[in-house]
């Protein structure tokens, strides 16, 4: 895929770089070349990371591609990573745990330079950058002490001289498409417990952060040469809707792992469904912090602020509603609209930032129009609500109240930083506002009532997947499975048993006597 690097307008870093397709670097004047990114004293790092003025975009063992990944791009990897997991599939799991150990290692030694180009394309601010970076270096350190002990129970038998056990093993070739609000880490999630089950993965990331995948993809590359294995054990097919449709429909992808929102992800689902094919959701969240009166404030309105407005709003985990209880409502609404005007908006590179740019244009489009349904359905905005003067897709921080509860705005997810707080007045109210909504990511209550925090965990409360006790809705670890209910996609990735999503269980029963007991007490004569 030929991605370039190039000094645009939004501002002096602007915040995500942009990539285009351009004529060969025969074709082009040295004026033009001088304006691409890479060429410039300040983005020298990129280099660092292995990009050049023009970068491919598929990999299947060597790199290839001209423009987004062809659909014969496409089934070449395809083939490619096949053939790879018959060595794979035979290497040992302990094995496969030293590789992806590697692996780990070598995201160590860039994570600094590859939070930056996080940044940079993306759009968040350094330091998440980085923590994203160290999200994937987590997770390979969790799958290197997984590859021990993966493995299925011993179950007694009924039958005299029977055993009888479960058999794990991978499922074969994982498809990965994730979003680009975490371009490195849900990629890394499935990457590296898929591969010490003993799969191989073919990776599509999203197109306006085509460069991170290239950029992870050449330090994983590296580490599977230097161990003499196939490169296309970790495949890469930088593409649009075509690509992702075309590993939805395809038979020869075994699991495939989806990342992104609810519309698109139900168009994914029914059409691996169609194959009788499996699929791992990871979709839209709708997310609420419940806040009642004996909450400790001191706790409350940091992580409201953070849950909020972290990554812009664009995290799936964000939180989007609050709901307060009435007799706290005003003091909490006050404190946090202090809280907000403290937030420091700018440039993601600079260590004072803690709030970039949205992502798109498109983004700053759907921000506006939530914003006007707000207000049309009778919600006052107490702080923010408007696009900020400045170069690049800059928004306010955004706190509407006044709205009810089932209001429409409300009950759908708009993916910007915009906290809709509402007044509640009993515990069962609260519990089945967090409910009604089609989404069941993540929740938080606030509160020191032992009692209705085990409701609160109990089957008459949350309905999420992630369901928290006194801190925010985001921030989830990565030994814990992830995951959400409903229209969340039910999918689960990270740590707990979720390795179980990426094999194939057996059930073998095994007779080393000599009598055949039939079942039901069945006798041949």
């Amino acid at each position: 895929m030929l991605l370039q690097f190039r000094l645009v307008a939004l501002t002096k870093r602007a915040l995500r770089g942009q990539r285009a397709l351009w004529p060969p670097t025969c074709c082009r004047p040295a004026a033009f070349m001088s304006t691409l990114l890479i060429n410039q004293g300040q983005y020298a790092w990129l280099k660092e990371l292995g990009l050049r003025e023009e970068n491919e975009g598929v990999y299947n063992g060597s790199w290839g591609g001209r423009g987004e990944a062809s659909l014969e791009d496409y089934e070449e990897t395809v083939k490619k990573a096949k053939e790879a997991w018959k060595i794979w599939a035979e290497v040992p799991a302990p094995k496969r745990g030293e590789i992806v150990r590697q692996i780990g290692d070598a995201l160590r030694q860039k994570i600094k330079v590859l939070g930056n180009l996080v940044s940079l394309e993306m759009g968040k601010i350094f330091v998440e950058g980085v923590g994203e970076v160290q999200e994937y270096v987590d997770i390979c350190d969790y799958a290197v002490g997984l590859s021990r002990m993966i493995g299925g129970p011993v179950l007694p038998s009924e039958r005299p001289g029977h055993a009888l056990i479960e058999q794990w093993n991978p499922v074969g070739l994982v498809g990965i498409i994730t979003a680009f609000n975490f371009p490195v880490a849900v990629y890394g999630w499935n990457n590296a417990i898929a591969m010490v089950c003993g799969n191989v993965c073919l990776w599509k990331g999203a197109p306006t952060t085509s460069l991170t995948s290239v950029a992870v993809t050449k330090i994983v590359s590296q580490v599977l040469e230097n161990n003499k294995l196939p490169g296309a054990i970790c495949s890469l097919t930088c593409g649009g809707a075509d690509i992702g449709t075309a590993m939805a429909r395809d038979e020869r992808i075994d699991l495939l792992s989806f990342t992104g929102s609810t519309n698109v992800g139900k168009q994914v689902a029914l059409m691996v469904q169609e194959r009788f094919g499996r699929f791992l959701l990871e979709l839209g969240g709708n997310n609420a912090i419940i806040v009642f009166q004996d909450a400790d404030l001191n706790l409350v309105i940091p992580s409201a602020l953070f849950a909020a407005v972290g990554t812009a709003g664009q995290r799936c985990t964000t939180a989007r509603r609050l709901f307060l209880h009435e007799s706290i409502h005003d003091e909490v609404v006050e404190k946090l609209v202090k809280a907000y005007a403290q937030v420091r908006i700018g440039d993601p590179w600079d260590a004072n930032t803690l709030y970039g740019p949205l992502h798109t244009t498109q983004a700053v489009k759907m921000f506006l129009d939530a914003v006007e349904q707000a207000n049309q359905q009778g919600g006052s905005v107490v702080y923010g609500g408007k696009v900020i003067d400045r170069p690049g897709n800059y928004v306010e921080p955004t706190i509407v109240t006044g709205l009810p509860h089932n209001a429409p705005i409300v009950q759908k997810e708009t993916f910007a930083p915009i906290l809709y707080v509402l007044k509640f007045k009993t515990e069962e109210e609260a519990f089945a506002w967090n409910n009604e909504v089609k989404q069941g990511l993540s929740s938080s209550i606030f509160t020191k009532d032992l009692g209705r925090i085990f409701r609160w965990l109990g089957p008459k409360g949350s309905d999420c997947g992630i369901v928290n006790v006194n801190i925010p809705t985001s921030g989830a670890e990565i030994g814990g499975a992830f995951g959400g209910n409903k229209h969340t996609g039910g999918g689960r990735e990270s740590g707990s048993d979720s390795w179980k999503q990426y094999m194939r269980r057996s059930t073998c029963t095994i007779n080393y006597s000599k009598d055949l007991p039939l079942a039901q007490g069945i006798k041949f004569q």
